[in-house]
């Protein structure tokens, strides 16, 4: 099954993808917004694979709320406005619907979007970085550690570091916790690239990574840290 989602302020424009949709057997429908700021809520909380999005939302475009997720499904435009096309296709959507549209047309841009998403299935649980040139897909098993800074997650990746959209707390919910584990409260790390503990003057330790990168880690997160680690 596809798990999608659909963002439009109009009702009777939500009734009627809704109403396609039920004639879709491999789509199930996950959630419905009304605005922009509902939408990147619902990115978060239910990661669907497919959204249909509306343009023009109060308070926060559609534009607007992809901006603010790290989470950005296969994307299907349905608007009545022609003008954004371009833009659309520039955050890499699946199609753009003008409506009205008819039956076939819908059944087409379905059918495009599925073929996207088998080829985002096919990649796995990568991370999808975006950056003003694109979207990089970073495997988390090449993650070293990540710290928090304020909304965003600094991903550090061989030497680089990577802003990833998306708060520390969030991303930690995407990653496997037999793998990582929070040493502080701004701070993830890989526990394979974990090369040893050394105390520290008043009881905390810092966690010594095998490239030599020296992170403080909190004396209540050590057990957790040690779990992961071999005997």
């Amino acid at each position: 099954m596809i798990r999608a989602a659909i963002a439009d302020d109009e009702v009777l424009a939500r009734r009627m993808l809704r109403a396609l949709l039920a004639a879709e057997p491999d789509i199930e429908l996950v959630g419905e917004c009304r605005d922009g700021h509902e939408l990147v809520t619902l990115l978060r909380e239910q990661t669907p694979e497919l959204l249909f999005l509306d343009v023009q939302m109060p308070g926060l475009d559609g534009f607007g709320a992809l901006a603010r997720t790290s989470h950005v499904p296969v994307t299907i435009f349905v608007t009545a406005h022609e003008q954004h096309a371009v833009r659309a296709f520039d955050v890499e959507a699946a199609d753009y619907l003008l409506k009205p549209f008819d039956d076939e047309r819908f059944a087409r841009a379905v059918q495009r979007a599925r073929v996207h998403v088998e080829r985002r299935r096919a990649t796995g649980d990568r991370i999808a970085v975006r950056d003003g040139k694109g979207v990089e897909l970073v495997d988390p098993e090449a993650i070293d550690w990540i710290t928090a800074l304020d909304y965003y997650a600094e991903l550090h990746v061989a030497g680089r570091s990577l802003l990833l959209r998306e708060p520390l707390q969030d991303l930690e919910t995407r990653l496997d916790p037999a793998r990582f584990v929070r040493i502080h409260r701004s701070t993830i790390v890989n526990a394979s690239r974990v090369r040893r503990l050394e105390r520290l003057v008043h009881g905390d330790y810092e966690v010594v990574l095998a490239d030599g990168t020296r992170l403080r880690m909190s004396r209540a997160r050590r057990k957790a840290l040690e779990r992961l680690l071999p005997p």
